[in-house]
């Protein structure tokens, strides 16, 4: 069974903290699609 671990951060200082949140949004969306369990997730 594929595991993911979900990574976001802000590359540039004109990102604002929830660019943060709208990557981890979108990453969990495709994980729930595929099937695949999050078991961690990393916020930098």
């Amino acid at each position: 069974m594929t595991r993911v671990a979900l990574y976001a951060h802000h590359s540039s200082d004109n990102q604002s903290a929830a660019s943060i949140e709208d990557q981890l949004r979108l990453c969990d969306e495709m994980a729930v699609r595929e099937g695949w369990p999050v078991v961690q997730t990393y916020r930098c």
